[in-house]
């Protein structure tokens, strides 16, 4: 029951974007914007929307026989360090039927259903991202972290979700609640002694 009046205190609800401070120096989370859809007692998950994989999604597609219509240059997203063989699509639907999508922002949606990850792969929404493995928190852990003040929390916004330079989004997410990213103190591992807990 602590648990969970612990984590109703925090006040965060979900869908939210969680901004890693500078202090967090995880190399899977360093400088990190995740959309978090999930923050229960027993855990929560969401995706890292910032780091791209480097791997065409026409080759990933390839290997499942899905054809890629979609622009060439498009790539994976590295969501989290999770079961990194699982993807997941989020992507706004507009007018596109699904099979298995669940809504998660208002015009936006999430599938991992085969059948809709060919449609969508025929004829791609401007707002698609496939995601590679997911971010994942135990029980009390996200809430630990964020009392830690290693997270920072921001409104999801599309525009944030699915912004076409993946290295301009933790800058922008933090200028959305009107924090200047060069006002933030670098933070190196020698200093990482000096957070309390």
């Amino acid at each position: 029951m602590s648990a969970m009046t612990a984590a109703a205190d925090t006040g965060l609800t979900t869908p939210v974007l969680l901004v890693a401070m500078p202090q967090v120096l995880d190399p899977f989370f360093h400088r990190s914007v995740v959309l978090l859809l999930q923050h229960q007692d027993e855990g929560s998950f969401g995706f890292i929307i910032n780091r791209s994989t480097g791997i065409r999604l026409s080759e990933i597609l390839q290997g499942m026989d899905v054809a890629w219509h979609g622009g060439d240059e498009a790539t994976a997203h590295f969501g989290g360090p999770v079961q990194p063989q699982q993807g997941t699509v989020l992507f706004a639907p507009g007018t596109f039927e699904t099979e298995a999508a669940t809504p998660v922002l208002p015009g936006i949606a999430l599938t991992q259903h085969i059948g809709d990850l060919v449609r969508l792969a025929e004829n791609p929404p401007d707002h698609f991202r496939l995601f590679l493995g997911y971010a994942g928190w135990g029980e009390g852990q996200l809430l630990e972290e964020i009392l830690r003040n290693d997270w920072l929390t921001a409104p999801a916004q599309p525009g944030l979700i699915f912004a076409p330079d993946p290295d301009e989004v933790w800058s922008e997410a933090l200028r959305s609640v009107g924090i200047d990213p060069a006002t933030l103190p670098s933070w190196t591992p020698e200093r990482g002694g000096e957070t309390t807990h």
